[in-house]
């Protein structure tokens, strides 16, 4: 069921089917089979040398339309080894090649990023094939039914409606977006409600978990005004040609008890007012300790008063006409 030829522009591997890639090297070919009635993935190994096939191929589809595929090289593949991907959805259609590899540190691809992807109830061939200085290696099959690999996305729009008198909260949402399937019926559920902790009240975080929930809504019937509640749910397959895994989780939604903006700015204003206060006295310490002291004179000068000025200015006026006579009567002798 294999052989290997050199090609230059393409690989034939069926009547029908042909791969096209780019560059020249060797590789082992083998003869695409038919679908299967059946939900089982198969792969096989084509001829060449033992130990450089890929090791644990794996496919996710996330994010509706995006899939990542990846493998490890084989456990005696050099360097210099290279692996190429393809893989299509169609008997009737051509392989297709990756046109966007994930490498290694050496250069090696290791993985392929697609987008764009649509999986309906649509299997995939993929191949990985490749080469080593011009020489075989083993190649690897796999067909995989695209909806089991599918990471659901997180069910959409949660929201929470409490009535305090029933002590009854109805929990809402809407189902995880998919590319193949619009029925709500085709989803299950898996609900986490848990009790948020506060240290004040002595309350512990506790949880609760409800599985396998159909429809698009749930009653919690245990709520307490006085306690703070965050619930988080995710999907997976009931029945229809959806993915069996559990899906993301949703952000957690909280509800119930919860400090209003106008309590908060009461608490908050005086706390705010104390700390300013604590923070101009530690100010002031702190400048009076450092700031230099300034000396004082021993003998402080004594305040004069107007009379005090007047018999002053009298006394330097008496002494100076003093000062005068004496000289007039100096010169005449």
């Amino acid at each position: 069921m294999s052989s290997s030829e050199d090609l230059s522009n393409e690989i034939t591997l069926s009547k029908h089917t042909k791969i096209r890639h780019q560059g020249k090297f060797t590789a082992s070919i083998f003869f695409v089979p038919h679908y299967c009635n059946c939900h089982r993935e198969t792969s096989f190994q084509g001829g060449g040398m033992n130990g450089t096939a890929i090791e644990n191929f794996v496919c996710v589809i996330f994010n509706v339309s995006f899939m990542n595929c990846t493998w490890h090289v084989g456990r005696t593949a050099s360097r210099d080894t290279q692996y190429f991907l393809y893989w299509k959805t169609s008997v009737n259609e051509d392989f297709t090649g990756c046109q966007n590899y994930i490498t290694d540190n050496y250069g090696r691809n290791i993985g392929c990023s697609f987008q764009n992807v649509t999986i309906k109830d649509k299997i995939a061939d993929f191949l990985v094939n490749g080469s080593r200085s011009g020489r075989n290696i083993l190649s690897y099959k796999k067909k995989i039914f695209l909806y089991r690999i599918e990471k659901l996305t997180p069910p959409l729009n949660v929201t929470v409606n409490c009535t305090e008198a029933s002590h009854v909260c109805e929990i809402r949402w809407q189902p995880p977006c998919t590319s193949h399937t619009k029925r709500h019926a085709c989803f299950k559920y898996e609900i986490v409600i848990e009790n948020k902790a506060d240290p004040k009240k002595t309350i512990k975080t506790t949880s609760k978990t409800a599985r396998n929930i159909t429809g698009n809504s749930y009653i919690f019937g245990s709520f307490s005004k006085e306690k703070r509640y965050s619930v988080k749910i995710r999907a997976t397959d009931n029945g229809c040609l959806v993915s069996p895994s559990w899906g993301e989780w949703s952000t957690p939604v909280e509800f119930g008890e919860e400090l209003t903006s106008t309590s908060y700015m009461l608490f908050l204003i005086p706390v705010l007012a104390a700390s300013l206060i604590l923070s101009l006295c530690t100010i002031r310490i702190y400048l009076k300790k450092t700031s230099p002291t300034i000396p004082q004179p021993k003998y402080p000068f004594p305040e004069l008063s107007p009379a005090d000025f007047q018999r002053e200015y009298k006394n330097q006026y008496i002494k100076h006409e003093t000062g005068e006579i004496i000289t007039i009567i100096e010169e005449i002798k």
